[in-house]
């Protein structure tokens, strides 16, 4: 297990990289890093851990060599679990094993609490996992699945804008937003519709 192999996957700010021990259909397990570290902090660790597994460290997005989120934009913590969600995805890991240091062990708890269907094994070092008050935790946790579940819907349905006559373009917004009149939907696509040789 001391050979790696690195990896990229795409995320609509550039990518995600991580690096990969052991054979490719061994049970997986995803390592996640603690705060202003990378996936490199798991390359003493994982060649002590057994051989039948997968391991895939990831760098969070800002971290070793993954691409930083555009200029301005704030490091949230929901994204960090977000970022979890798409690379089990594009690894097309059903249940895995997850393994956090420290942030990466607080974010595995929060990962485990919005998708406890995909988790089989949580291992924390230095951290508790993620804690809620117990009033709060129903309509935390669906609230939040819902966001990152939407929004990663829609990252994988992005299509190139279609293209629309003025009058059409109309029609579509006031059939999506009932409360507009034409005329106040007229006012807003001044500034919401960028015009093309299409339309």
């Amino acid at each position: 297990l001391g050979m790696f192999s690195e990896l990229k996957f795409p995320v609509p700010w550039g990518h995600v990289a991580a690096k990969a021990w052991g054979p490719s259909e061994g049970h997986p397990v995803l390592c996640l890093h603690g705060w202003l570290d990378n996936a490199n902090t798991f390359d003493k660790l994982i060649p002590l851990l057994p051989r039948d597994c997968y391991y895939v460290a990831m760098d969070f997005s800002g971290h070793g060599l993954s691409s930083h989120r555009p200029a301005g934009s704030p490091y949230h913590f929901l994204d960090y679990v977000s970022d979890v969600r798409r690379v089990a995805a594009a690894l097309q890991w059903r249940r895995f094993t997850l393994m956090g240091h420290s942030m990466g062990g607080s974010v595995a708890g929060m990962f485990c609490f919005l998708y406890p269907e995909m988790v089989d094994k949580l291992i924390l070092l230095e951290n508790l996992g993620f804690l809620l008050a117990p009033e709060d935790t129903e309509a935390w946790l669906k609230s939040k699945r819902m966001v990152i579940d939407r929004l990663l819907s829609l990252e994988a349905k992005q299509q190139t804008p279609k293209a629309r006559s003025p009058e059409a373009a109309l029609q579509r917004l006031l059939e999506a937003n009932r409360h507009l009149t034409a005329e106040g939907g007229a006012i807003l696509l001044q500034r919401g519709a960028t015009e093309t040789p299409a339309g």
